[in-house]
């Protein structure tokens, strides 16, 4: 008989961090050329926007072809070291103490903790290491024989995409999705939350918010960013506000749209 192991995936943004990953990143980026003041600014309201409103289905895959395209050429060893050499300053006022204490709780119980979000992999796998994740997936951009995005994505952490990539994981590392958790903000993510076994909707949009009350998956609220050198004093434990049968995206290329549409203005 093959042992199954149980493991837990995170959606990113406004599941573990209060904001947009990518968007988060919008100073350092100006800062090295990448954005001009016009694109920064774009980004501050954006960033706001998606802090209220989210992002729909429409709205993200539209954003995705641009970014496609427009991302063109950037070097992606020079956005990966951007990342990692701010990622302190960045991320640490932004994570929340309530999925903190979650990760922890799965760490003790012996699960791997896996970071799946549509955010390029650049970003997503300095954050990830920098939170103590164990494993991280995210979009990955295809690029050229120097290292450069060639418009194209070799994969889409995306919707159905992050539930293939995690059957696929699960098939490869015997990990038993049925004993699994998921956690997430969005109904684009209904796929990954669908396939294991203790689905959590953390800050759920109002479709996600119905969908999880029609399943009666657990509904919790994150609500205190916290600076990752203090979490440890800090860190509260979750309070489920609906309690199913466990306990326990997106707009965030937006800025890589508008920083290249400003650079060309």
């Amino acid at each position: 008989m093959i042992w199954m192991r149980a493991a837990a995936f995170f959606d990113l943004d406004k599941t573990i961090i209060a904001k947009s990953s990518m968007l988060s990143f919008a100073r350092p980026l100006s800062k090295a050329g990448f954005l001009s003041r016009t694109a920064l600014l774009k980004a501050g309201f954006a960033q706001v926007y998606y802090q209220m409103f989210g992002a729909d289905h429409d709205q993200l895959e539209k954003i995705r072809e641009e970014m496609s395209q427009l991302t063109k050429g950037w070097d992606r060893e020079q956005i990966s070291r951007l990342v990692e050499e701010t990622v302190d300053e960045v991320v640490s006022p932004l994570v929340y103490a309530e999925a903190l204490a979650i990760i922890d709780e799965h760490h003790r119980a012996g699960r791997e903790v896996i970071v799946i979000s549509s955010s390029p992999v650049e970003v997503v796998e300095p954050l990830g290491k920098y939170l103590g994740i164990d494993r991280m997936i995210g979009t990955r951009s295809a690029l050229d024989s120097e290292g450069r995005y060639t418009g194209e994505l070799e994969f889409y952490a995306y919707g159905p995409g992050k539930a293939t990539a995690m059957e696929e994981l699960a098939d490869e590392e015997g990990i038993d999705l049925s004993a699994s958790y998921a956690y997430s903000d969005s109904l684009t993510d209904a796929p990954m939350l669908q396939i294991v076994g203790h689905p959590v909707a953390v800050n759920p949009d109002k479709e996600l918010r119905e969908l999880a009350l029609e399943h009666d998956w657990q509904i919790m609220e994150f609500k205190r960013p916290v600076t990752i050198r203090t979490r440890l004093a800090t860190v509260p434990k979750p309070v489920p506000v609906i309690s199913g049968a466990a306990v326990a995206g997106g707009l965030a290329a937006a800025v890589t749209v508008w920083a290249i549409r400003s650079r060309r203005t």
